[in-house]
């Protein structure tokens, strides 16, 4: 367990780790259970008949349901884009020795962290355009979502920043670098490098937050089967399409992340080993005359 997991959550001890894997043990049974009853009762009412799946083996309708992930892309990767941008400077802000600064962004990240996404998108929807802001449909959707995932994207870097050894500022700050360039050259650096996991993980949420497009119409892929299952009155097999296209799509960047996160381990390993290795005098700071 890296730094930064180990301020986010506890490393559970032998016990803890006995009652997950008995939890998963069974939760995993409740579930292959359920996915037998479920194709039981799909059989037994003529839904997995050949004749009720042969649309989905047709062009026409993969475009449709590709053109709707392409838009859940487009909308994710800029969500994805803005929220970090601006996560990073709440992160750096409630990091500020400026009191007001620190306020401020503590202050956004608590009340955005709280309130629901959904309701974000109502009051772009309903509330901002009595206003005059009136935003196009692609924005009234991500607007909403960059302002909740903004503010978890600001504890993520700020756990970062906190776990690394505040040696490395001193250290910054001793060979004469002012405070943000030592922020800038020395700690964002390898506090993005440790983050890199966690920051994919963030996004498989944000993925599926786009699901959300649906309230403004926007056609991104979970809206896109809706109006696919109400054209061909096939709503089960239409659904479960979509469900196995999210599952394709949120698998490849989870195994993304365990891969960034091995990687991370073994650059960590390496890095810790070469430290060990090094004579005292440099180990402590000093070069030798």
């Amino acid at each position: 367990m890296n730094k930064t997991q180990q301020i986010l959550f506890d490393e559970p001890g032998p016990r803890a780790q006995r009652r997950i894997r008995i939890a998963t043990v069974l939760g995993a049974i409740l579930l292959v259970g359920a996915l037998v009853a479920a194709v039981y009762q799909f059989a037994s009412h003529g839904e997995l008949a050949a004749a009720r799946w042969e649309p989905f083996t047709t062009w026409p309708i993969w475009r449709y349901l590709l053109n709707g992930l392409w838009a859940t892309l487009r909308a994710a990767a800029a969500t994805a884009v803005l929220s970090a941008a601006l996560g990073l400077l709440l992160a750096l802000g409630r990091l500020s020795t400026h009191r007001p600064l620190r306020w401020l962004a503590g202050a956004y990240v608590e009340i955005f962290r709280t309130v629901p996404t959904l309701l974000l998108i109502y009051v772009t929807l309903f509330a901002l355009p009595q206003y005059g802001l009136n935003f196009p449909l692609f924005w009234k959707l991500v607007v909403p979502l960059v302002v909740s995932n903004s503010a978890a994207f600001a504890e993520i870097f700020r756990s970062g920043i906190l776990a690394l050894d505040r040696g490395q500022t001193e250290a910054g700050l001793a060979i004469g670098l002012r405070r943000g360039q030592v922020m800038a050259l020395v700690v964002l650096p390898q506090a993005l490098l440790q983050l890199a996991p966690s920051l994919v993980s963030q996004l498989v949420g944000l993925l599926k937050d786009t699901s959300l497009g649906f309230v403004v119409s926007y056609t991104e892929l979970l809206y896109s089967g809706q109006v696919l299952a109400s054209y061909t009155h096939l709503l089960i097999q239409t659904f479960l399409v979509v469900a196995l296209i999210y599952l394709v799509v949120n698998a490849s960047l989870s195994k993304f992340a365990r891969v960034l996160q091995a990687r991370n381990g073994r650059f960590g390993g390496r890095r810790g080993r070469r430290t060990a290795e090094l004579p005292p005098p440099l180990l402590e700071g000093n070069t030798p005359r």
